[in-house]
């Protein structure tokens, strides 16, 4: 199971939270981290999340290809925050 699946299911987040991230995620990144933040994970969990997410950005897109959602909207939205 990828690493971010694994911490958001150790602090006992619904499969359809983390559906829920994902998809705003895969929408607009910068309200995902709003959704974070409201999952209740320990703050030294969620800095554990953030670096491992900082050390290997590839655990996104496995992690949404895992879910079965769409990673190019990930870029999509990659791409809209950079304008």
């Amino acid at each position: 199971m990828n690493p971010i699946l694994a911490i958001l299911k150790e602090h006992n987040i619904s499969d359809t939270q983390i559906s829920e991230l994902f998809q705003t995620l895969t929408e607009n990144p910068l309200m995902a981290m709003g959704v974070v933040s409201q999952l209740g994970i320990p703050q030294d969990k969620l800095q554990q999340l953030m670096g491992l997410v900082m050390q290997n950005p590839a655990l996104i897109k496995e992690a949404v290809e895992e879910l079965g959602l769409d990673f190019s909207k990930v870029e999509e939205a990659k791409a809209k925050l950079k304008q």
